[in-house]
């Protein structure tokens, strides 16, 4: 099968597919939850700006979880994120290999508090995109979040 995602040029080229405002509906411990992902470049080209936005529960009584994100190339050259979240935490993460999930797969490792995570995306046939986060184990990595985004 041929590629899914047409991919720009340049460092961040490789995050091209993913602009735009996506959403998902999933479950979860604390019920339902909805999220809706923004992608957009910002600051010339130079980032990419994520704007998430959960919201858990049925709709009206939800409760709600942000965070914004700006991916770019750090000092050192290596493509980075820095993410903020309403909880008052942030983390940061480098561009790691995780094409072993999907060929077309882009996704960061980072070190946290709680101990190493790691989140990839992929595209879906048909449109749209996966996206996972999971924390490593002893075993190996176990697999908190799987969602499917459409368009919104």
């Amino acid at each position: 099968m041929g590629k899914l995602w047409k991919k720009d040029r340049g460092k961040l080229g490789m995050f091209s597919p993913l602009l735009g405002s996506w959403i998902a509906h999933s479950s979860s411990p604390m019920g339902p939850v909805r999220c809706c992902r923004i992608f957009e470049s910002v600051l010339g080209g130079k980032y990419l700006k994520l704007t998430a936005r959960w919201e858990f529960g049925n709709v009206g009584c939800s409760k709600v979880y942000e965070e914004i994100a700006i991916i770019g190339v750090g000092d050192d050259g290596i493509i980075s994120f820095w993410s903020f979240t309403s909880d008052g935490k942030r983390s940061t993460g480098v561009l790691m290999d995780v094409t072993y999930l999907h060929s077309e797969a882009v996704g960061f490792e980072a070190k946290m508090p709680a101990g190493v995570a790691r989140m990839a995306y992929w595209p879906e046939v048909g449109g749209g995109f996966r996206w996972v986060v999971e924390s490593k184990t002893k075993k190996g990595w176990n697999r908190m979040v799987d969602h499917s985004y459409r368009p919104a």
